[in-house]
């Protein structure tokens, strides 16, 4: 493990060896995860790609040092608006998925990360999707696991903001200790239990998450505001972006990851960018490693085929325009050959 200071806060992370692949995978976990979840996949996927995975501020082991110098100087998004309401900054809070997604864009930039795609869990994929729309240029495309929305039920909403603050009052430091809490953990949101030392992670994350962060992370990201934002924001994405979805999530249903998908160009009419993994819940890295790493390699492969494709005709498409300005400069009518 490493750390580098983002805004005033460490931040915890991993970097795998540079490969011959010239994109970077950025793995961004969930709301009271880590980065630990992510290792599943790197130890499929780093022989490939090169990996970074970290903790979000706040989560895991990056944990501010007293007060978090974030500002606004240098940020600057656009997100047009249909209806003509007035635009609000999602930079003004701390914990929306827009100021996570500027801390990215600080470690991308400080460990000189050009070229990443991005796979990002829960929470994680929305942060994703913001950071795609900030920094285009080195996001090349987006993955989202369990991740999904963009319909705001007032009713589900507020239920489910009520559970989760209570959820969080209840996190003595001396939980993880319990006996048989880590049983517990292994069955939440998940199509079959975990093992159980990733459900004792889990009690972990859950005990010492920042309560600032854990807070604000799920008020934030559950308004009204921004959940009506996600759409548009996907519908004006340039890159790719595709949606994992567990057939059995409790959480993100595999109805509310294809509404969201279905606002990117790729999902055309039978939602092509999105796929279903059979007998998963909410916690795919860890429930099907192996297929959403298969899943992983193939969207990059071919994502990357195209962008092949597509210079190769560029280039073929420059050399015949050059070959006709050649010609155009060896015919040149003779007014006086008469």
């Amino acid at each position: 493990m490493a750390t580098i200071e983002i805004l005033g806060v460490p931040h915890a992370y991993e970097l795998t060896a540079p490969t011959s692949c010239p994109h970077t995978l950025v793995f961004i976990h969930g709301w009271l995860n880590s980065r630990g979840y992510w290792q599943p996949l790197i130890s499929r996927l780093s022989a490939t790609f090169q990996c970074l995975s970290y903790d979000l501020r706040g989560f895991g082991e990056s944990q501010p040092n007293g007060k978090t110098d974030i500002t606004r100087e240098g940020t600057s998004f656009y997100l047009s608006s249909n209806d003509g309401s007035d635009f609000v900054d999602p930079f003004d809070s701390l914990y929306t998925p827009a100021a996570y997604a500027r801390d990215l864009a600080i470690l991308l930039e400080q460990l000189h990360i050009t070229s990443a795609w991005l796979v990002g869990h829960s929470l994680g994929g929305t942060i994703a999707l913001w950071e795609a729309a900030q920094n285009p240029d080195r996001v090349q495309g987006v993955i989202c696991v369990n991740a999904g929305g963009g319909i705001y039920l007032k009713e589900a909403f507020e239920q489910f903001r009520s559970a989760g603050q209570r959820f969080l009052q209840i996190r003595p430091r001396w939980l993880w200790q319990l006996p048989l809490i880590d049983l517990l953990f292994s069955r939440v949101s998940v199509a079959r239990p975990l093992e159980r030392h990733w459900a004792r992670q889990r009690v972990i994350d859950f005990v010492v998450a920042n309560p600032e962060a854990a807070l604000g992370t799920l008020l934030d990201s559950t308004t009204e505001e921004e959940i009506n934002r996600l759409p548009q924001l996907v519908s004006q994405l340039k890159q790719p972006v595709y949606f994992l979805a567990g057939t059995e999530d409790k959480v993100m249903e595999p109805k509310y990851v294809r509404h969201l998908a279905s606002f990117h160009q790729l999902f055309q009419y039978c939602g092509d960018n999105v796929i279903e993994i059979p007998n998963c819940g909410h916690l795919a890295m860890l429930e099907q490693p192996d297929v959403v790493a298969a899943h992983i390699v193939s969207i990059v492969a071919v994502q990357t085929q195209v962008e092949g494709d597509s210079e190769k005709v560029d280039e073929e498409t420059a050399v015949e325009s050059g070959r006709e300005k050649d010609k155009e400069k060896i015919f040149i009518p003779n007014k006086n050959a008469e």
